[in-house]
């Protein structure tokens, strides 16, 4: 053996332990029209769909954008808080290849189709199926306002679907709505959509869903909980990553507050309090509540920070370091700032915040991020910032200093 392979084998490099106190982004993919939800394939890690606002499933393969996995553009109408706002895989997603849209149609209602993957990589558009709301089997969900369409869909880890719907829009909620037991709009409504291509309306109700009894109140029984006024974007604390299950809400404030919510795992049937109140404030009372108590955010914020909050996930991943898992990530889409929050669970299972930390500088700034509409997470549990107005989707990765003080022991 040469001298230098002898001292090779003998030599180590000791790094001294640096715990991860910081973050970066960095550009993943590029040449997106304005994306509002970045969704990982199950299957393969290199495979994302970006669903842009305008009507287009583009899928992200590597870092690249490839072609259309699905284009309405022809089925939508977009502007404003109208689009293509919503898409989830189903939980078999990978065998069935079924999959499930949301959006505002030609009449400015909101759609929940489903389809499913055709033969290649791409949809089979002919596969669609509205599903068919009520008794009335209405295939749309009326709006009555062009705004607080709501749009984000989700499969909770009891494997039901949950569509978060606004209150219908104006201001203030002037129909009462979101209060409304009758109505769907301000509403999170969680549904079984495990049925045959034939089932007549695309979905049943699950048998445990809090309103189906009529105990609490007499609702419709696709309503899982009451009270919301644009629920912009939800996400569910992964337990396969180790996250405890709960759903954690960010809604869109009115004129003073941005709130985030916190439901623990199953814990549906609460009232967030919109119209009645806005965050923890008492805001339009001229009627009651549909019923109460009224369950209050775990954080909000007012508009010396932002205008119009955009929610993301409990960081359950690993490149970030341990300081950063269980932490809720979130941001606000009119000034361009993100943060995250330390959650406190208790023994039932609510939660309190605490630690409120800014990472907008570390992140690049607001030129870098943008509006920011909202995040992905990957099969690692790895997040994803979706800057709508510039198109692109960044990366975080953890933001580790040079090693110093290195020394050589023979």
């Amino acid at each position: 053996m040469n001298r230098l392979a002898t001292l090779g084998a003998m030599v180590a490099v000791l790094l001294p332990f640096q715990a991860v106190t910081a973050i970066r982004a960095i550009v993943f993919t590029t040449g997106l029209q304005q994306p509002v939800a970045f969704v990982a394939d199950p299957a393969d890690a290199n495979v994302f769909y970006a669903v842009e606002q305008g009507g287009r499933i583009r899928i992200v393969r590597g870092r690249t954008v490839a072609e259309d996995f699905l284009d309405l553009r022809g089925a939508v109408s977009t502007g404003g808080e109208r689009g293509l706002l919503g898409l989830a895989l189903a939980p078999d997603f990978t065998t069935s290849g079924r999959f499930f849209v949301n959006f505002t149609d030609r009449n400015g209602d909101t759609v929940v189709a489903r389809f499913h993957r055709g033969g290649g990589a791409v949809a089979d558009s002919s596969s669609r199926f509205d599903f068919k709301w009520g008794s009335e089997r209405a295939p749309a969900i009326a709006q009555p306002f062009s705004n607080h369409n709501g749009g984000h869909l989700a499969f909770g880890p009891d494997g039901f679907l949950y569509i978060g719907l606004g209150d219908g829009g104006s201001g203030n909620d002037p129909q009462h709505l979101a209060q409304n037991p009758s109505s769907l709009l301000g509403k999170m409504l969680r549904i079984d959509v495990n049925v045959p291509d034939s089932h007549e309306t695309g979905y049943t109700v699950p048998a445990d869903n809090p309103f189906v009894s009529g105990a609490a109140a007499a609702a419709r029984p696709e309503i899982w909980s009451f009270g919301l006024r644009n629920p912009w974007r939800y996400s569910f604390d992964n337990p396969a990553l180790g996250g405890t299950g709960a759903m954690l809400i960010a809604d869109v404030g009115q004129n003073s507050w941005e709130e985030i919510d916190y439901e623990p795992r199953g814990r549906g049937g609460r009232n967030y309090g919109w119209r009645n109140r806005e965050g923890a404030h008492p805001n339009v009372q001229s009627a009651a509540p549909a019923f109460e108590p009224l369950t209050d955010p775990i954080h909000e914020y007012d508009r010396t920070q932002g205008v119009s909050v955009s929610g993301g996930y409990v960081y359950r991943g690993r490149s970030l370091g341990a300081a950063f898992r269980g932490r809720y990530f979130f941001a606000d889409f009119g000034s361009g700032r993100v943060w995250s929050l330390g959650l406190n669970v208790n023994a039932n299972g609510d939660a309190t915040a605490a630690g409120l930390t800014e990472h907008t500088a570390d992140l690049g700034g607001t030129g870098q991020l943008g509006n920011v509409s909202g995040f992905g997470v990957d099969q690692a549990g790895e997040l994803y910032v979706l800057s709508y107005n510039r198109g692109v989707v960044l990366r975080l990765l953890a933001d580790i200093p040079p090693p110093s003080g290195l020394r050589i022991i023979r």
